[in-house]
């Protein structure tokens, strides 16, 4: 994949689109970062020094760049503390946060923490803890936000009743053979679907969030394990905090890889489970009793959701992620699905652990 990038990318139009922004003109090592699903994304050196990230935001997904990039720039107001990390929009030469190429390319670029690492899994609970700890920090600095100020960057990112939606026009739409190799996780949609539609989130207050936690969204200290801030902020948006704890746990608390095909592999680590909650609880004040109540029911929801768009887009033929090969979609959505089984058959001891170290 990194070499499909740098094909479409040389190095002479990335420094090229540089120097667009307000950074110091000079001859930059420009190479891909090539975890991302949805952007095209590039660490930008100076000699050996990572100094900036660049990226090209994909606007077929988000399609109001322009909200986007003021969602970004009003929620770094907020994020920044003794224990959080500020990153800092780049500004282009002509002052906007974000710079538009003559064939409709939008690029932007930000300040990038040097001696800072991300995980895909972890099986250390200090990790865990850490993650869970910035996580309730940046939801508590955006509590001063004003939801007024953010528009919905994915409009019903999290609304199961739009994926059911588009998992039945794809079910109509998809041939026989997807619909034969994808049959086991089409039932267990089908089984898991209707008692998560009936899920009353109408008492939970709506908060400025992350919408996307994965635990490769958080950077930590290479030196210390300390978990530094959140990246990837484009779906930054109007939620409910379970989405972001549930979204945390899927990856957290899930030692293997999203698209594991080895589902002997798929656990619900509980020590991992209670060393997030015990971070979280650092900045746990800032949730209603309610909030803590529906949390378990979080981190069934939003492994699910995940596993329906996957496999959503396998019987679209993959045209919303980006797969390394043709059944990854569907790899990925029995793999999502396997844990939300997982998460399902620990509802009450999630609520226990929840109420013990969460207390209101």
């Amino acid at each position: 994949m990194a070499k499909t990038i740098m094909d479409s990318y040389s190095h002479e139009k990335l420094n090229s689109l540089l120097g667009h922004f307000a950074v110091p003109e000079k001859k930059y090592l420009i190479k891909p970062l090539t975890d991302g699903l949805i952007n095209d994304t590039f660490l930008v050196f100076d000699a050996s020094t990572p100094l900036y990230i660049l990226q090209r935001i994909n606007h077929l997904v988000f399609t109001d760049v322009e909200g986007l990039m003021n969602n970004i720039h009003h929620a770094f107001r907020y994020l920044h503390d003794t224990d959080y990390t500020k990153i800092t929009l780049v500004k282009s030469k002509k002052g906007s946060s974000f710079y538009l190429t003559e064939t409709g390319d939008y690029w932007r670029v930000m300040t990038y923490i040097d001696g800072s690492t991300a995980y895909n899994t972890t099986e250390n609970p200090n990790i865990a803890y850490e993650a869970g700890r910035i996580i309730g920090k940046f939801n508590s600095l955006l509590q001063q936000a004003r939801l007024d100020d953010y528009i919905d960057t994915i409009p019903r990112f999290h609304d199961i009743s739009l994926r059911k939606v588009q998992f039945e026009s794809a079910i109509a739409s998809a041939n026989s053979e997807k619909l034969k190799t994808a049959e086991k996780a089409i039932n267990f949609t089908h089984e898991v679907l209707e008692s998560l539609m009936a899920l009353d989130l109408s008492q939970l207050p709506l908060r400025v969030c992350h919408n996307d936690t994965k635990l490769n969204n958080i950077l930590f200290s290479k030196a210390t394990e300390k978990a530094l801030c959140l990246i990837d902020l484009d779906t930054l948006m109007k939620g409910y905090f379970l989405f972001d704890f549930g979204d945390a746990i899927r990856t957290i608390a899930n030692t293997a890889a999203e698209d594991e095909q080895d589902h002997d592999k798929i656990v619900f680590d509980e020590t991992l489970f209670e060393a997030f909650v015990d971070g979280l609880g650092e900045n746990g004040a800032f949730l209603t009793k309610k909030e803590i109540e529906l949390l378990p029911w979080g981190a069934v929801l939003m492994p699910f959701l995940h596993g329906i768009r996957a496999l959503t887009d396998f019987l679209n033929n993959n045209v919303y992620y980006k797969v390394a090969y043709e059944n990854q979609n569907l790899d990925r959505g029995l793999s999502l699905y396997n844990f939300t089984q997982k998460a399902l058959d620990r509802i009450d001891y999630m609520e226990k652990v929840l109420s013990e170290k969460l207390k209101k």
